[in-house]
């Protein structure tokens, strides 16, 4: 198997690669940061990507914006996440994208070999494999989260349409209202889904924290005619 590792820690890094060179697999690049992995896919086509979370120049979230990337173009590389931490919100938006050839390990926790490379194994073949630890604090996280039953009904209608990938005078047209409306529905969408302009795209955030919410016939009602909930 073809596979790249993007990890900032040189010891891990060549560990890692170590590893997965004596199960036979092909380590096509081992980079330490993710400003050439997009090169280095297009480059080497790799089957799995092996990913840090946090790695430079800001030790934030370079790592899960990268695999955010990945995973929305399509189903190759699977990606593989190793994180020291649990990051609740971006593991959410992760497994938001789709948990088909996805895994999310914490390294103090990984510890056999053998179950290592069975994850790898997984996630390649296209299934998913999640610490328990990391499902315990999603799911802790989910009860925590009440951001979405602040929104209005309309407000719903909006962030649902949005998930569709409608522009904001589609938008108005499905329901009707002004554009200048729709506006002002999706700032107060940010608003209630405590999205700062910070936070980078908050349009995607939002349609992730749609996703991420649990069903309710508020959200996934379409308007209509009248602009209504049907």
């Amino acid at each position: 198997m073809r596979i790249l590792i993007c990890e900032d820690s040189v010891l891990l890094r060549e560990g890692i690669a170590r590893l997965l060179t004596d199960a036979g697999h092909d380590v096509v690049a081992q980079l330490p940061d993710a400003t050439a992995l997009e090169a280095a896919i297009a480059a080497h086509d790799p089957e799995l990507a092996v990913l840090d979370v946090r790695m430079p120049p800001t030790r934030t979230n370079e790592g899960i914006l990268a695999a955010i990337g990945i995973r929305s173009r399509g189903e190759r590389p699977r990606v593989l996440v190793l994180s020291q931490y649990v990051e609740e919100r971006y593991a959410a938006d992760l497994i938001a994208s789709g948990t088909a050839g996805f895994g999310y390990l914490l390294k103090d926790r990984v510890a056999d070999v053998r179950d290592f490379l069975a994850a790898v194994e997984q996630v390649a073949a296209g299934g998913t494999v999640l610490d328990p630890e990391v499902v315990s604090q999603l799911l802790a996280r989910r009860r925590r989260d009440t951001r979405m039953e602040r929104l209005t009904p309309r407000e719903r209608q909006v962030l649902a349409l949005m998930a569709e990938g409608s522009s904001n005078q589609t938008i108005a047209d499905r329901l009707y209202v002004s554009a200048g409306s729709v506006e002002k529905h999706i700032s107060a969408v940010f608003q209630k889904l405590e999205l700062e302009p910070e936070d980078g795209n908050r349009r995607v955030l939002a349609v992730l924290a749609h996703l991420d919410a649990p069903t309710s016939t508020d959200q996934t009602s379409a308007p209509d005619a009248t602009g209504g909930i049907r």
